[in-house]
């Protein structure tokens, strides 16, 4: 953060979102709408983080979430978090059976790509919660 504040070439608008982007072939202007009204940039590149600041708290306390309101995920949940005899499966939250996937996770890399490959895992972890595989095998 410290080298893209310190950069003449990168402008960071805070509480600011995108209402147009502009160009023929190529992105050439962004117009930014803010707390000082409409703003016109002329831009090649342009980078949104719209994960950077998770929107958990309609939660509560159903599903546990850490300091800046991330959500922690698999074995992070053990000892404190998690109450069953098997482990979390990796992005299991700490209500059993509910996954969370991409910028919500609290050790998640913050790219979509990686959001779309977590949500396809968390597909099978279901699967397996749905057929109770989750559970430990009943002996005698």
């Amino acid at each position: 953060m410290d080298r893209i504040e310190a950069s003449d070439g990168i402008r960071v608008c805070t509480e600011s979102w995108v209402s147009a982007v502009e160009g023929r072939s190529r992105l050439e202007r962004v117009r930014l709408t803010g707390p000082d009204g409409e703003m016109e940039v002329e831009a090649s590149g342009m980078f949104e983080f719209i994960g950077a600041q998770p929107r958990t708290d309609w939660l509560g306390e159903v599903v546990a979430t850490d300091a800046h309101g991330f959500i922690p995920t698999g074995v992070a949940l053990r000892p404190q978090r998690w109450g069953l005899e098997r482990d979390p499966y990796l992005l299991e939250t700490s209500l059993p059976g509910v996954f969370a996937v991409g910028d919500v996770r609290a050790t998640s890399v913050k790219r979509v790509a990686s959001a779309v490959g977590e949500g396809s895992v968390a597909v099978q972890f279901v699967h397996q919660v749905l057929l109770g595989l989750d559970r430990p095998a009943r002996h005698g």
